[in-house]
């Protein structure tokens, strides 16, 4: 089954009827505001926002959704669409911020790069895309040398390379590797690769695959961009793992699990890049089958939240013993239905979350003390969103 359909995805609410999609200047409801705070806009001005769409199901995105946000108070404002991008389930920006790449996760499945102001007037430009060599391809990030663009393909439970070029387009793959052991967990039909990233140290590559269990570990050639394993982290049958996020401080990993509502700390070695997983921890969710997504550490490494898919909540984590602990603090309401993502914004001041199923992004403020969560104001209405990025 392609993921569009898992979980009740595809059984959203109703289709809103102003948001992204919408002509560019339409523009969300002002955030509701604390007494005596600044209305106008903040000193550093509006931000780039982009959300990941679904455009095939009902109600669904029209592309990838361009908006902006004020750093101040989290207000979000619809600056229009890039249009002739199926699917961009995940997006993410190259290093200089110019180019935006997106996952197309159909079958068999593409990914695309866009120039933002590479068109007429400034206007986002799609400048081409290339096959994964797999389906669905759900995640992809941007390696720290610029020079590659990783893919993970959720159906078919492989991982991808793709070059990049001085001017941001995409050449031919030039790795694909399946994850063909160990075997896959219980109840799966295979591998399903979810996630693919770097390590803090640059020195390696990280694919978490859902549907075997597993944590891979491989080295990038960047003069040839292929694949190397060097190990991989077995996580206990069933349990899903779907998200991985590094301690800043580089010696421990976060991964949320999916299908066994739990959080495991990793501690990491950067010589070998093994990941050697602790005990599974709670969740915070109780008995509601919650469908872990997204983790996020804060900058200063003091805070992990979770995004609670079922429960509709976001879990909030004191981080400890120098990244080795995470203790359970609060779950709070997300103020939307089945939060898919979930994003910090440069200054960590401000929690975004993409929520699937009442097709809306809301935006939480974060005390920087004591990383606690309290709404920012109403949702923002955006089709089909299940990625939200908020620029650097």
């Amino acid at each position: 089954m392609g993921r569009r359909g898992l979980l009740g995805a595809a059984a959203a609410a109703a289709a809103a009827t102003v948001g992204l999609g919408c002509a560019p200047e339409a523009t969300a409801a002002r955030a509701d505001l604390p007494a005596g705070a600044a209305r106008g806009p903040s000193a550093a001005g509006p931000r780039p926002l982009y959300l990941g769409t679904y455009t095939s199901v009902s109600g669904g995105g029209k592309g990838v959704a361009l908006a902006t946000y004020e750093p101040a108070t989290g207000a979000i404002t619809s600056t229009g669409v890039v249009t002739g991008v199926a699917d961009p389930s995940f997006v993410a920006l190259g290093p200089s911020a110019a180019t935006l790449y997106a996952v197309n996760e159909r079958s068999p499945g593409t990914v695309t790069a866009i120039a933002l102001h590479g068109g007429t007037g400034g206007a986002p430009k799609v400048l081409g895309t290339r096959p994964t060599g797999g389906d669905g391809p759900c995640h992809l990030s941007v390696h720290p040398s610029g020079r590659y663009l990783l893919s993970a393909n959720y159906d078919s439970g492989s991982v991808a390379v793709h070059p990049i070029g001085q001017d941001g387009k995409l050449g031919a793959r030039t790795a694909l590797v399946r994850h063909s052991s160990p075997a896959p967990g219980p109840g799966q039909d295979g591998a399903h690769a979810h996630e693919i990233l770097t390590s803090p140290d640059g020195r390696f590559v990280i694919a978490v695959d859902l549907g075997n269990d597993t944590v891979y570990t491989y080295r990038l050639d960047e003069a040839a961009g292929t694949l190397k394993q060097v190990s991989y982290a077995a996580l206990r049958p069933g349990a899903g793992p779907r998200s991985l996020t590094f301690h800043p401080g580089g010696k421990f990993a976060y991964v949320a699990n999916e299908l066994d509502n739990t959080v495991v700390v990793c501690g990491y070695n950067a010589t070998t890049g093994k990941l050697s997983p602790g005990a599974p921890q709670s969740t915070g969710t109780g008995s509601v089958k919650s469908y872990p997504a997204q983790l996020l550490v804060s900058a200063d490494g003091a805070f992990a939240y979770l995004a609670n898919r079922g429960h509709n909540s976001i879990t909030r984590y004191a981080v400890e013993s120098a990244g080795a602990t995470l203790r359970l603090l609060d779950t709070v309401p997300v103020g939307g239905d089945f939060p898919r993502h979930i994003a910090l914004d440069p200054t960590g001041r401000l929690l975004f979350a993409a929520n699937q199923n009442s097709n809306t992004v809301t935006v939480l403020n974060v005390d920087p003390a004591t990383g606690k969560l309290t709404s920012a104001g109403r949702p923002f209405a955006a089709p089909g969103a299940v990625c939200v990025l908020p620029a650097p």
